[in-house]
């Protein structure tokens, strides 16, 4: 027994990406998951209960990474999983050619691995290069506003604020 090799490599914190909810606890503005993707709730409408006896939720939800709408029909009774949204603010440094950010965080790590998409608010290469130097000749700086769910990251939108 004591010749056995035991591999504890897979650690992680724990969390977990998403956790269940009740459908008729879950509300407008909120996240669930929809088709295996993390979406915000725009509408949701419960119909009256049939001769089942369940009341069904009706869901619209945007895709919070594509923005594409997704819809989906649950009993009210029934449990659905909300994913576990984090935002976060980072500095924007600059935007490469190929439209990836440099984002820098409060511990001062740099990363250089989330692509501006068409979700991002202002829309746009030009337009997000356009804020950043218009920040630097006002001394403020550009704030990325970075949300993550079920191992995906993006930014969302930037905001300027003054420089420390």
């Amino acid at each position: 027994m004591a010749d056995e090799d035991h591999d504890f490599e897979g650690t992680q914190s724990g969390a977990s990406a998403t956790f269940p909810m009740q459908c008729s606890a879950l509300r407008k503005n909120g996240f669930v998951v929809i088709k295996g993707r993390p979406c915000k709730i725009v509408e949701m409408s419960t119909s009256k209960t049939g001769k089942h006896g369940h009341a069904k939720v009706h869901l619209v939800g945007l895709d919070i990474f594509t923005g594409k709408k997704c819809e989906d029909i649950c009993p009210s009774t029934h449990n659905m999983q909300v994913p576990n949204v984090t935002r976060k603010e980072m500095e924007v440094l600059d935007l490469s050619e190929d439209d990836y950010f440099s984002l820098m965080d409060d511990g001062g790590d740099i990363r250089h691995d989330l692509k501006l998409t068409e979700n991002c608010t202002p829309a746009g290469a030009e337009a997000v290069r356009e804020l950043l130097s218009s920040a630097e000749g006002n001394g403020e700086r550009v704030l990325a506003s970075v949300w993550k769910a079920m191992d995906e990251e993006v930014v969302k939108d930037l905001k300027t604020a003054k420089a420390n």
